[in-house]
């Protein structure tokens, strides 16, 4: 396997720059997801990485090697595409076979290689059969297939679960956590669902408008997000914005009836408007008249161990959204005191960017 580096990449497609002076290093073996809003740059990005875009300027790196204007067929990488693209009159042993023979390899060497990655994606009943006669969970597993057998230095996936139900997105990511964990490979993965890039990544990559706004590992960036753009994408649900003003040594919060935070002293000398940030299950429950605010329950989602509330912010037209145990045994339309965790609140300036405290 190897490692990867993208050296100021950019892209653009006529006057329009879509990538701007991308950085990033990859380590050999690591699993790294790209995230961010649709038309943010990462698949865009994937396929220049795989040389189905070419490179307006920047290199592309791996293992040193610039392969920024290779041909995809040299630069050994493997990619899993959001559609499955098998080929429909071949078998799975013939599809996933299908670059070895076009390699000319020996028949007794390529019937091995497809034997020992069915064995790793416990396909091997469904050799024989067509892809019509798979189901979608089956079909992505002999797409991954095709491009395990090529023994690729970098994987590349591009959304490759979006087009399964919600049971087969939870197995099949499973099943790709267990094969990087199998094969130690180098591996970088596209999505827009942040629960498949949590549970996925060594680290994440968050791209906005062509940039990277933050990298690191998933509970770095849940834990300690740069700016107001990556904690608003990063946690599900999403986190709590509220609007406040700053002084040296305390937080009022833009609400009727709200109780002053006592916060860090900042470096200020005069009150500043900012945005305070709190995630859902950083709001403690009390009696109402209690906490640094009070909500009326709007909506109630039950998942079982645990509930969703919904309460409007009186005096905004935000909503807050509350993370409780399904036991408290709330009712809409119930009074309740909130009190934030001290420790747990992020601030904002009103650029977006994150203020020490």
């Amino acid at each position: 396997m190897a490692g990867l580096k993208l050296d100021s990449v950019r892209k653009t497609f006529g006057d329009l720059e879509v990538i701007k002076g991308v950085d990033l290093d990859v380590g050999d073996g690591e699993f790294v997801v790209f995230v961010g809003p649709s038309g943010c740059g990462k698949s865009t990005m994937l396929r220049m990485i795989a040389g189905l875009e070419s490179v307006t300027s920047g290199k592309i790196l791996i293992d040193r090697t610039d392969i920024s204007h290779m041909p995809p067929a040299k630069r050994g990488i493997a990619m899993v595409f959001q559609s499955y693209a098998l080929f429909p009159h071949m078998t799975v042993a013939e599809n996933i076979s299908f670059g070895l023979r076009l390699n000319g390899l020996p028949r007794a060497e390529i019937d091995s290689r497809v034997r020992k990655v069915a064995e790793t994606l416990q396909i091997v009943p469904l050799l024989e059969r067509t892809p019509r006669e798979l189901s979608g969970g089956q079909r992505q597993r002999v797409a991954i297939g095709r491009a395990i057998i090529r023994d690729p230095r970098v994987f590349l996936f591009d959304e490759p679960l979006s087009n399964l139900d919600a049971a087969l997105r939870v197995q099949m990511r499973l099943e790709i956590a267990r094969l990087h964990a199998r094969l130690g490979a180098t591996m970088i993965y596209v999505t827009h669902d942040q629960t498949e890039a949590m549970t996925l990544a060594d680290r994440i990559v968050v791209f906005n408008a062509g940039k990277i706004e933050q990298v690191g590992s998933p509970m770095d960036l849940y834990d300690h997000p740069a700016n107001m753009f990556v904690a608003g994408f990063i946690g599900a649900p999403a986190i709590n914005f509220i609007n406040a003003i700053l002084t040296q040594n305390a937080l009022t919060l833009s609400l009727p009836g709200a109780v002053p935070i006592t916060v860090k002293p900042g470096s200020q000398n005069s009150d500043m408007k900012v945005v305070a940030g709190i995630r859902p299950e950083h709001l403690m429950i009390t009696p109402e008249g209690d906490g640094d605010f009070d909500v009326t329950v709007e909506i109630l989602e039950h998942l079982g161990a645990e509930t969703f509330a919904y309460a409007p912010l009186e005096g905004t037209e935000q909503t807050l959204i509350l993370r409780i145990p399904s036991s408290f045994g709330i009712e809409p339309g119930q009074r309740l005191g909130l009190k934030m965790d001290r420790q747990k609140i992020h601030l904002f300036d009103q650029t977006g960017k994150k203020i020490a405290t």
